[in-house]
C-alpha cells in the first residue's frame, strides 16, 4: 500500500498532464511523452527532462528512443540503454537479443511506438515524436516493480515494459521490455501490400 501510495505522489509531481481512460473497462493512466527530436547520444539524452527519471513512463519513453538509435549507432544506443537500467547490469546475451532483433532491416520496431507511425507510411511518425503510455490498475507488479504499455502501430497488442524503483535515489529504471517482438512489415517491404 506504501509503495502505491509513493508511486502516485510521485506520478503526481513528475506529471502535470496525465489523462484517465478506460480500457476494457479499467481505469487506466495514460501519458503523452514528447520529444522535439530523439537523442542521438547519451549526453543528448541525459539533457531531457525525462532522463530524471522519476516516473516509470519516462523511462519507457527513453527506452523507445534509445532502441531507434540502435540501427544507426550501437555504442551510443548502448550507453543509453545502461543508463535506463541503471544498478542492472546488460549481459552479453542481453545485447545479443537486442542485436537478433534488428536483423534483416527490421530498424522499424522501435519508430512503430510513436504516434502515427503505421505500416502504411513505412513506419514515419509524426512530429513532435509522441509516445502514449498506459498503466492498469495492476502497474505495480511487486514491491518496486511497475509495468507500464505501449502501442505500436503494427501490432494489435499492446506492448510492455517493466521498470524497477530505486528507492535511495527516487529512480525507474528498466528492467524488461518487450518492445520488440516482431510487427507487420512496412508497406514498402510487404510484397502483399
Amino acid at each position: 500500500m506504501a509503495i502505491i501510495d509513493l508511486w502516485g505522489k510521485k506520478l503526481q509531481k513528475a506529471v502535470k498532464a496525465g489523462e484517465a481512460e478506460a480500457v476494457n473497462g479499467n481505469a487506466v493512466n495514460a501519458w503523452i511523452v514528447r520529444f522535439d527530436s530523439l537523442p542521438k547520444t547519451l549526453e543528448e539524452m541525459q539533457a531531457l527532462p525525462e532522463a530524471s527519471l522519476d516516473a516509470p513512463f519516462k523511462a519507457a519513453a527513453l527506452t523507445v528512443a534509445a532502441l531507434c538509435v540502435w540501427p544507426e549507432d550501437k555504442a551510443q544506443a548502448k550507453e543509453m540503454l545502461k543508463f535506463l537500467s541503471g544498478p542492472k547490469e546488460l549481459t552479453q546475451l542481453d545485447w545479443q537479443f537486442i542485436s537478433d532483433r534488428f536483423m534483416d532491416g527490421k530498424d522499424y520496431i522501435p519508430r512503430s511506438y510513436f504516434i502515427g507511425a503505421t505500416p502504411e507510411n513505412d513506419y514515419t511518425p509524426s512530429k513532435p515524436y509522441s509516445i502514449r503510455i498506459v498503466d492498469e490498475p495492476n502497474a505495480l507488479s511487486g514491491i518496486n516493480y511497475a509495468t507500464v504499455f505501449l502501442q505500436s502501430g503494427g501490432a494489435d497488442s499492446m506492448r510492455q515494459v517493466k521498470l524497477r524503483y530505486k528507492p535511495s535515489t527516487g529512480q525507474w529504471f528498466l528492467w524488461e521490455q518487450f518492445l520488440l517482438a516482431g510487427i507487420r512489415e512496412p508497406k514498402s517491404q510487404n510484397a502483399w501490400a
